[in-house]
């Protein structure tokens, strides 16, 4: 079976997107995009200060404009933010010959994935905690609506989780994949 034109990774915050992201491309020879990296880049600004001028609404609109521009990048891993999903005009751009993974995470791994990013503008308030299991209860649905491949990155290394991607997008022969768990349990 052929790898896909397009890998999508979407999730909550603090599920790894970016790091396995980039671990994967690298992996396949594929190019990593960041959208969120990529819009402050066009922008000359951080997402923090793209949420304080123009409020969430600006900052959706300019990401579903770099969802729609980069699924036209062949051979590529997109990291999306976790938002993303939430516009339903996003959908088609996603899933555009591409096959999505859902990097799913608990409400306790995010919290300490995240507890000291001060680039994560939803989180700067009183209750990070209340607004990651409020997200969660709100993006998870659609998440596993979109979600070609559901993994589970809690308490896994990005090694393990780039593997695991890898054999569940290019199935091998059985004994194959009993040999590449095992090899994975010894590095988790």
């Amino acid at each position: 079976m052929p790898l896909p034109r397009r890998i999508v990774l979407v999730g909550p915050m603090g599920a790894g997107k970016s790091t396995i992201g980039r671990q994967l491309a690298r992996e396949l020879g594929y190019h990593f995009l960041d959208s969120d990296r990529m819009i402050e880049e066009r922008c000359g600004a951080d997402i923090p200060w793209i949420f304080d001028v123009e409020g969430e609404e600006g900052f959706r609109q300019r990401e579903s404009a770099m969802v729609r521009e980069l699924s036209e990048v062949g051979a590529s891993v997109l990291a999306t933010g976790g938002g993303a999903v939430m516009k339903e005009e996003n959908h088609e751009w996603l899933k555009r010959d591409a096959v999505v993974v859902y990097l799913k995470a608990s409400l306790e791994q995010q919290i300490e994935r995240t507890r000291k990013d001060r680039n994560r503008p939803l989180l700067q308030n009183q209750n990070p905690e209340a607004v990651l299991r409020r997200l969660f209860e709100l993006r998870d649905p659609v998440y596993s609506h979109l979600a070609d491949i559901v993994m589970l990155t809690d308490r896994k290394s990005p090694r393990l989780v780039v593997r695991q991607i890898i054999n569940r997008l290019n199935p091998r022969s059985p004994r194959q994949r009993r040999k590449v768990k095992k090899e994975d349990r010894n590095h988790a």
